[in-house]
């Protein structure tokens, strides 16, 4: 792997940063042997910023993070820059040149790294990825449209749609309530937010259902639930969407909570209702009620829940968890390798459900995408604990690490 990166910072903008800040500037941004190199001279350290910023653009994509204070830059034998990256830097080798002009530092830095492919966990035989035409353009790739979010879970909405489109979906459309549309116009910028009616605050209804089932109808797949939140109005919309949409569907958290309430209480689904176009994402405890029964029992034997759960719903059910479990109504079951702590993280499942349904916007039958999110999910998680440890991995950390777990898989032949 090869990157090229260049930086270029006005001399005058670190002396000014210098003068305002002192030493805490200084020691955030360079290291101790930098600091005795460069002695306050302005255009060294102009330089040496330069070419740290050139070299962070060079890992952009890569899964490695070098802050600044990491990245040492000092004179070799010869004069000319030699870096040092300080940590685990995956083998990647880095070569930089700085030069100065009317108080300007100009830096570039070429980067080589061995390919990640090694990184990867063995992939269940049902992982695919769909395929890139070279020809294509994003009508291609499909259009996936996201009912998501509500007031104050308004990140479940950006969280989902943004990894639909992550993952390679030609086109999302992300549908919420008008209170919070301008938050998530503003968020999502790669992401068509599209404003609904709304019967509450922040909260979209079953007034909405037609211009819905519209939208939906011109999709290849929809994803629906997460952080929708739980006005009553709202689930009965979730209920009617899940039996009448023509397109596959993805149905996370809220979602799943409007499933298990109608068959709770109003008694309008029952087995086998929905059928192998729609992909639920419980965890236990949702999976728990969708079954009438406790997070413990599911645990207790989780494929054989899952299992049951497909057939019952005729729906593919993903238990989610440690080896997460995917199950079809036909009897067909693939179990997930990946054991990752660090996962268990608000918003992470709403990335999932972005994930299996970019798949299927993609042409991915859902099976098959269900089963391949999952895989590239916990792969990105996994690749990032690797540096964090089992803590402190945020739900949009996964986002950038999508793409690379992907194009891992096709250097790998899937």
């Amino acid at each position: 792997m090869q990157r090229i990166g260049v930086d270029a910072v006005a001399v005058d903008r670190i002396a000014l940063a210098v003068r305002r800040s002192g030493q805490g500037f200084l020691d955030k941004v360079y290291t101790p042997a930098e600091q005795a190199y460069c002695a306050g001279n302005d255009e060294r350290l102009a330089g040496r910023w330069a070419a740290k910023e050139a070299i962070i653009k060079c890992f952009d994509g890569t899964g490695i993070c070098f802050p600044r204070r990491r990245i040492e830059v000092l004179p070799g034998p010869n004069g000319a820059p030699r870096t040092r990256l300080l940590g685990d830097d995956r083998g990647a080798q880095v070569e930089v040149s700085i030069t100065h002009h009317s108080r300007l530092a100009v830096a570039t830095a070429h980067l080589e790294m061995p390919e990640l492919t090694g990184h990867l966990l063995p992939a269940p035989d049902a992982v695919m990825l769909p395929s890139r035409p070279k020809s294509a353009h994003k009508g291609t790739f499909g259009t996936a449209v996201v009912l998501a979010g509500s007031l104050g879970l308004t990140g479940a909405a950006y969280l989902s749609s943004t990894a639909a489109a992550r993952t390679g979906a030609g086109l999302v459309r992300l549908l919420v309530a008008d209170t919070i549309y301008p938050i998530l116009a503003a968020k999502c910028t790669e992401v068509m937010a599209t404003p609904v009616p709304e019967v509450a605050p922040g909260a979209v209804g079953h007034a909405a259902y037609s211009s819905i089932l519209a939208q939906l109808a011109v999709a290849e797949v929809g994803i629906i639930g997460p952080g929708l939140g739980r006005d009553s109005s709202t689930w009965r919309l979730v209920v009617d969407l899940a039996q009448h949409a023509k397109c596959p569907l993805v149905i996370d958290a809220d979602g799943l909570n409007a499933l298990s309430d109608s068959q709770r209480i109003k008694g309008k689904l029952g087995p086998s209702n929905l059928g192998p176009s729609r992909v639920l994402t419980p965890h236990p405890g949702e999976l728990g009620r969708l079954m009438s029964k406790t997070a413990e029992a599911i645990n207790a034997d989780r494929p054989a829940a899952a299992r049951k759960a497909a057939k019952d719903w005729g729906a593919v059910v993903v238990l989610k968890g440690a080896h997460t479990v995917v199950a079809h109504p036909d009897g067909r079951i693939s179990e997930d390798p990946h054991e990752v702590p660090a996962l268990a993280s608000g918003g992470t499942g709403d990335v999932l459900s972005g994930i299996i349904g970019g798949l299927i916007a993609q042409g991915s039958e859902p099976f098959t995408a269900a089963v391949t999110g999952v895989y590239i999910h916990a792969a990105a998680g996994r690749r990032i604990s690797e540096r964090l440890g089992d803590s402190g991995l945020l739900a949009s950390d996964l986002l950038p690490e999508i793409p690379v777990v992907m194009n891992v898989l096709r250097q790998g032949g899937l």
